[in-house]
């Protein structure tokens, strides 16, 4: 394969990456398993990737880069860590449909993906501290000659990236970009802190909650705004034997409801191994770690069918960068199958989205707790008999 070339002479990558899909990941028309980043990240490591060489790699989708790597001649096995689930299955189906049942290892973020890294592939995240988290990873655990190729869009990229390489490396160097994509190479890792800053802690008054987060989380130790409007209704939500807190972030409505329900048994999910860590410091910090079960899925997956009695939800209304109503969706219906005829899903979401006929459709009747001038909260109760959650197809 001939690679650091523009030319449309087909290469192994041309075949490769038409054959990747997102799936267990929400799929659409208008979403892709790879971008053109992944493929300027590529062609850009070839000269990296020799037979003495230890590849890793971090944030990647769906599996093109590890897939990419390896089609290049990467030296097996090719670490790859992941912050979503969904990400995970993906690369494992993907490595099954164009034959490459082995070849790369999944692990967490630290020592056992990084240790003696001489090239480092990353997809760079939108958020500065998860990036700090992931350069203060590589730095502190990789081989000190070791190269780092970051890549992004170019739309989503900023200065503050740059800024917050050079604090983990000595020499940071912009490279030109390509099809609206540009990679930042990064060396000479730099002298960090014994013990990894990560996760933050921070004490949240009007809560009286200790949050915390690892970089990768949403809005980090802060609280956010859909999150602090549907608490507001915590004192009218029903007591529950078991309470889901599905897609939980640093785990704040688990940690809540768990403190003004102490006869409820709560889960925490997400699919971000981010997340889940995140919850689970939460959860010990404000001595609500026996009484929280924190678990990463995939839409609940892990939960039998009617086992729940009330479900959380603050959903996503983005994914990557398209603002796409799949992942809300997809929520809902698990929701629909998790709880037990009569058990309620009370949910907060941006007023323009209109999920009420949604919810109707997947859950069961669904009435309006409140409205601000941004964010509705409703309460569905899971509808008797097979029907909720069960054999509908979540439309756009």
């Amino acid at each position: 394969m001939t690679l650091g070339s523009d030319g449309a002479a087909e290469t192994n990558l041309d075949a490769l990456f038409p054959q990747l899909r997102r799936f267990p990941d929400v799929e659409a028309a208008n979403l892709q398993a790879w971008d053109a980043t992944d493929r300027l990240l590529l062609d850009s490591a070839a000269e990296f990737l020799g037979p003495d060489s230890r590849p890793a790699v971090v944030g990647d989708r769906y599996g093109a880069l590890t897939l990419g790597a390896i089609t290049a001649g990467a030296p097996a096995p090719v670490r790859v860590h992941q912050d979503l689930i969904t990400g995970e299955l993906a690369l494992r189906n993907n490595a099954r449909t164009v034959g490459t049942g082995g070849g790369f290892e999944q692990l967490p973020l630290g020592s056992a993906l990084l240790a003696g890294a001489t090239v480092v592939l990353i997809q760079l995240p939108r958020s500065l501290a998860e990036l700090e988290e992931i350069a203060d990873a590589v730095a502190r655990h990789a081989a000190p000659t070791v190269t780092v190729l970051a890549g992004g869009r170019v739309k989503h990229m900023s200065l503050g990236m740059n800024a917050v390489l050079a604090r983990y490396f000595g020499d940071v160097q912009p490279q030109l970009a390509r099809q609206k994509s540009r990679i930042v190479i990064a060396r000479k890792p730099l002298p960090v802190s014994p013990a990894t800053p990560f996760p933050i802690t921070s004490a949240n008054a009007a809560l009286g909650l200790r949050i915390c987060a690892h970089g990768a989380v949403f809005a980090g130790t802060d609280l956010d705004i859909g999150t602090r409007f549907l608490l507001e209704f915590l004192p009218q939500m029903p007591d529950a034997a078991h309470a889901v807190d599905l897609g939980c972030g640093t785990g704040i409505l688990a940690a809540m409801y768990a403190r003004s329900r102490p006869g409820s048994r709560v889960t925490a999910t997400d699919r971000s191994a981010a997340a889940v860590d995140s919850a689970r410091a939460t959860a010990a910090a404000n001595g609500l770690g026996d009484r929280i079960d924190v678990v990463q899925d995939d839409a609940m997956g892990s939960l039998p069918d009617s086992s729940a009695d009330l479900i959380l939800l603050n959903p996503p209304f983005h994914l990557e960068s398209a603002v796409h109503s799949g992942a809300g969706l997809k929520l809902f219906e698990a929701a629909g199958r998790v709880l037990a005829p009569g058990g309620e899903l009370w949910t907060v979401f941006n007023s323009h989205l209109q999920y009420r006929p949604a919810l109707e459709r997947l859950v069961g009747p669904t009435r309006e707790i409140g409205r601000n001038p941004k964010f509705t909260v409703t309460a569905s109760t899971r509808r008797s008999g097979a029907q909720a959650g069960v054999g509908w197809t979540p439309g756009p």
